[in-house]
C-alpha cells in the first residue's frame, strides 16, 4: 500500500478497487490497483473524476454517476452497458484520451527509468 501526494489529488496504489475495476475515485483520493500504477490512460481517466467530483460536489456527482447507471439498468441495460453509458465516464475517457500525459511519477516509474539507466 503507497500513499502519494500528487497537484490536486492524493494517489493510493493498491488499496480497495471494486471487482473488475482497475481504479476509482472518491473526491481528491484515486485507488488505483496494484500493478496498474504505470497506465498513463488510467490516472488521466481518474484525475477527470477529481475534477468533475470538485465540479459537481459529492451530491451532484452521486446522483449524476448513480442515477445515469440506475436509468440505463431500468432500460434493460447490463451492468456493464449501463456503465459505458454514464456520462461522467463517457466525459472521463474522452478526456483521458485526448489529453497529453500527465506529470505523474510513481514510485514504480521512478525506479524503472533507474534500472533502465544503470544498463546503459
Amino acid at each position: 500500500m503507497r500513499l502519494q501526494r500528487h497537484d490536486g489529488y492524493r494517489l493510493w496504489v493498491g488499496g480497495p478497487v471494486p471487482k473488475g475495476a482497475d481504479g476509482i475515485t472518491l473526491g481528491s483520493l484515486v485507488i488505483i490497483r496494484e500493478g496498474c500504477e504505470n497506465s498513463a490512460n488510467l490516472i488521466r481517466h481518474e484525475r477527470a473524476h477529481v475534477r468533475q467530483w470538485r465540479r459537481h460536489g459529492l451530491l451532484g456527482f452521486s446522483v449524476r454517476y448513480v442515477g445515469s447507471y440506475l436509468v440505463w439498468r431500468l432500460r434493460r441495460k447490463g451492468h456493464r452497458g449501463a456503465y459505458l453509458r454514464i456520462p461522467l465516464e463517457i466525459q472521463a475517457e474522452w478526456e483521458a484520451r485526448r489529453s497529453p500525459a500527465p506529470a505523474v511519477r510513481t514510485s514504480v516509474m521512478a525506479e524503472a527509468d533507474r534500472a533502465s539507466l544503470a544498463v546503459r
